[in-house]
């Protein structure tokens, strides 16, 4: 089943799926009592938005709604608005996939990039328009530069062990459609 594409896409959104809640355990974890004077990278942001750019075929937008849902809740953030603000970035990126596939990987760093920022600002707005308590400044800029710079690393680690890579051209889904 796993040689096919349709079990592929299966096995790679399960994967994507099994590195998600393992890393939302992991930041769940009580390792530090003390508050912190930086915030560590998004890895989760960073993993999703590599496997979009790379091979949107197996990432289905319920799977990444559903994971980034279930991270406003157990984190507490207002529910929908990260998940929202997340989905939209992962659509623009799914639609730019095609002319993605072809530019060198800093072009394809920028443009995540520039959307992380988007993302950031947006939700650090729309915070601020309905007066929700936030995060200092300070610690937001650290956590987007860190998802920023933290972007290639994923992205190797992503194509060494779990495969995923842009498509090849002339590469075909599970119907015959090319990617």
């Amino acid at each position: 089943m796993a040689d096919s594409p349709v079990g592929r896409q299966w096995m790679a959104g399960l994967s994507y799926l099994v590195i998600a809640v393992v890393l939302i355990f992991v930041q769940l974890l009580p390792m530090d009592t003390v508050p912190r004077s930086w915030a560590p990278p998004d890895i989760l942001l960073a993993a999703t938005l590599v496997w979009v750019t790379r091979r949107p075929d197996v990432m289905p937008i319920l799977l990444i709604a559903g994971v980034f849902l279930l991270t406003d809740l157990l984190f507490q953030r207002p529910p929908g608005l990260w998940t929202g603000l997340v989905l939209i970035l992962t659509e623009m990126l799914r639609a730019r996939a095609g002319a993605l596939r072809n530019v060198p990987f800093p072009l394809e760093w920028l443009t995540v990039g520039m959307g992380i920022v988007g993302i950031t600002l947006a939700n650090r707005a729309a915070l601020a328009i309905v007066m929700t308590p936030q995060a200092p400044l300070a610690l937001t800029v650290i956590q987007m530069v860190a998802t920023i710079l933290i972007y290639p690393v994923i992205a190797g680690l992503s194509h060494y062990i779990f495969g995923i890579s842009r498509p090849a051209p002339g590469e075909v889904d599970a119907f015959g459609h090319r990617l």
